[in-house]
């Protein structure tokens, strides 16, 4: 059993089936996580824009910014915070990668079921 401050890791994939400047989508009973790599990092938020819920991971992925494909709004990928003039936050999940794996911090509410978006 695991103790209350153990962090469960949930495998999502290896980093490398995660498209380069583009993201993955995991599917959550709560709302989908966007997985998404730049050209160094991993970084996973809510798969929803602060400003009308477009959804992040069909956006252009550039620097550690994404843009909402629905209305520009430009967020930063390590803070889930929207870039001036814009004011909002999307939720962060916490996300490493070992060895060449993509883990997301696991709860009781997740689903294996995932599929891709580039």
């Amino acid at each position: 059993m695991n103790k209350p401050s153990e962090k469960l890791w949930l495998r999502i994939c290896a980093v490398d089936e995660i498209p380069l400047l583009g993201s993955r989508v995991v599917e959550r009973d709560s709302g989908n996580v966007a997985i998404f790599r730049t050209d160094s990092e991993v970084f996973a938020l809510l798969d929803r824009c602060p400003h009308k819920a477009g959804p992040l991971s069909q956006g252009i992925v550039h620097g550690n910014s994404v843009t909402c494909p629905l209305h520009s709004w430009n967020i930063d990928l390590s803070t889930g915070e929207a870039r001036a003039p814009d004011v909002g936050c999307a939720r962060r999940y916490p996300v490493r990668v070992d060895s060449g794996d993509v883990f997301l911090g696991a709860s009781n509410t997740m689903k294996r079921h995932e599929r891709s978006q580039q």
